[in-house]
């Protein structure tokens, strides 16, 4: 096998026979190559995450009319090292009363959370980590994860403020979890697989963006909400709690919260990129080498994550309970009926040509979504005219 065609194969291989002939068993040399490779890919993303700290401080320097990262190294590229070792040489602070434990477990966790994920993403059409037949499932389970590091770190760190970061931060990734995985399963039905890798090669001839404009739009609102970025910024509600559920971690321990929320926003995006655009693909070239996939894998994954900066810094923050309301009222049955049109849609038309179904499915979500923003806009209206009414009462009766 060529190593322009399956490089990791190939080396795996090549390490495998090493190791063997140096007389280790051969199913302990198989375990030692594979964890060298998970250990190879973590490395590698803690490497992208380390840029993306970059990338974050250049993106919102240009958006504020700032120059951002300039000092250290041409561009500034060495200022997030910088900001390393200012981190590594804090002190180590755990508060009085803390729960040592879970305190210190919870930062671990969180990074962890974000790094599980990539065991299931193609990077090319060789080159993942576990090919698993429930990728999607997988995807919600380690995402829980995440959720449970937040809750472990308010309640383990003795501070009231932490506690309550950490309760409304759950109740938005609980909340915004619910349509964020009903858009996961139109991928799924699209595709007639929850393999990632079977979503991936299924947008061949069309990207799933394309018939699911609307759940692509759903999934990305709903990713926002559960990175806990503006407008969702619950946890970290400076002018009501300080700085929510992390305020008592410093040093390196704030470090690994921080660098997995950058991570995890980039994860987003490269998930995005393989349920709604195709993944890897591009033309074909994906199918000339892995060199060629893994770019224009990381590319799509970089777009979803300027987009997910670019609403972070253009939107302000809302109150919890219109967050709240936004989801249980208006997005969650709105995923639940785009899902089951879609079904409906995808057993009715499997049959019909390519530009039916296509067209089909790309009116019902322009449909679905009209329908969706007029009954909005009526009860938005009744709300109004209620308030006013009562507002006008009030006057009268206070006259």
């Amino acid at each position: 096998m060529s190593f322009w065609i399956n490089p990791l194969k190939v080396a795996a291989d090549w390490l495998e026979g090493l190791l063997t002939g140096w007389g280790l068993d051969p199913t302990l040399a198989h375990v030692l190559v594979a964890f060298l490779g998970v250990m190879l890919l973590i490395v590698i993303l803690m490497v992208i995450d380390i840029f993306l700290v970059w990338i974050e401080r250049k993106t919102v320097a240009r958006f504020q009319d700032r120059l951002g990262p300039n000092r250290l190294g041409p561009f500034g590229l060495i200022q997030p090292f910088a900001d390393i070792i200012k981190l590594i040489i804090k002190e180590d602070t755990t508060p009085g009363g803390a729960d040592k434990v879970v305190y210190n477990l919870a930062p671990i966790l969180s990074m962890m959370s974000v790094l599980v994920v990539w065991a299931v993403v193609p990077l090319a059409p060789v080159m993942l980590g576990v090919d698993l037949n429930v990728g999607v499932l997988f995807l919600i389970a380690a995402g829980a994860i995440g959720t449970l590091s937040i809750i472990m770190a308010g309640w383990s760190s003795n501070n009231k403020f932490a506690l309550i970061g950490g309760f409304r931060q759950v109740a938005v990734m609980v909340a915004f979890e619910i349509p964020m995985l009903t858009m996961l399963m139109i991928p799924t039905i699209l595709a007639g697989s929850m393999n990632m890798n079977d979503i991936i090669q299924a947008q061949g001839g069309r990207w799933f963006f394309l018939l699911s404009p609307l759940g692509a739009l759903i999934f990305l609102i709903a990713a926002i909400a559960e990175l806990g970025r503006a407008p969702f910024d619950l946890a970290e509600g400076e002018s009501e709690l300080v700085a929510g559920f992390n305020i008592e971690y410093s040093g390196m321990k704030f470090g690994m919260f921080y660098a997995g929320e950058l991570l995890h926003a980039m994860t987003f995006g490269g998930i995005w990129a393989i349920l709604f655009f195709g993944g890897y693909r591009f033309f074909g070239l994906e199918l000339v080498s892995p060199f060629l996939a893994i770019p224009i894998f990381l590319a799509k994954a970089l777009i979803g994550y300027w987009i997910i900066m670019w609403v972070k810094y253009t939107m302000m923050r809302i109150r919890i309970d219109q967050m709240l309301i936004f989801n249980w009222v208006f997005l969650t049955p709105l995923s639940f009926v785009l899902l089951m049109v879609t079904a409906l849609l995808n057993v009715l038309l499997r049959d019909a040509s390519t530009w039916v179904y296509a067209v089909s499915m790309f009116a019902s979500n322009l449909l679905v979504g009209w329908i969706a923003l007029e009954v909005a806009r009526s009860m938005s209206k009744k709300e109004r005219t209620k308030g006013e009414g009562n507002s006008l009462s009030l006057r009268r009766g206070v006259g």
